[in-house]
């Protein structure tokens, strides 16, 4: 008698499945460039100005392995001066087994992505607090959105052109 467990349909196919293989820094960079006269300016009663920028991409590493790196660049500033700034390349290696090929693309920098977010996230905010600042939690990302924004635009310029 097999140890095998029926899938229902009666056919052999698998469902489609991911597994987060590796997370790694794969690149960061935190600067306190005023440090430590900026230190002092985090009592200004109207808080700095911050800015984010967020980029993910992805490319194969083998037949069903793939690399996902997330990037978030940001920085801090007041009276048009530079408190913090950070850059994060996060990545991870991922595997997808039975994942349609018109359906990768989107696993890989929505799914994954989100996957990696959180443990990216913290990171900025750790760095950030050992440069002296309250921890700075990047806000929730929505990456199906960027995504869906990303392949709009790529439509406009293919309609421009």
């Amino acid at each position: 008698m097999a140890n095998e467990l029926p899938n229902g349909n009666g056919a052999g196919d698998a469902a489609p499945s991911m597994s987060a293989l590796i997370q790694y820094t794969k690149d960061f960079s935190f600067e306190n460039p005023k440090a430590p006269r900026a230190l002092g300016q985090q009592a200004a009663q109207e808080g700095p100005q911050m800015s984010l920028q967020v980029n993910v991409s992805s490319n194969a590493l083998g037949e069903n392995d793939f690399e996902t790196v997330l990037q978030l660049e940001g920085k801090a500033e007041i009276n048009g001066e530079t408190l913090f700034a950070f850059d994060l390349s996060y990545g991870g290696v991922f595997r997808l087994l039975n994942v349609p090929q018109e359906h990768i693309h989107p696993v890989l920098v929505i799914d994954c992505a989100r996957l990696l977010f959180p443990f990216a996230r913290q990171i900025i905010a750790e760095a950030v607090q050992n440069g002296g600042f309250p921890p700075f939690y990047v806000p929730p990302i929505d990456f199906a959105a960027l995504f869906q924004q990303r392949v709009q635009e790529l439509q406009g310029q293919q309609g421009n052109a």
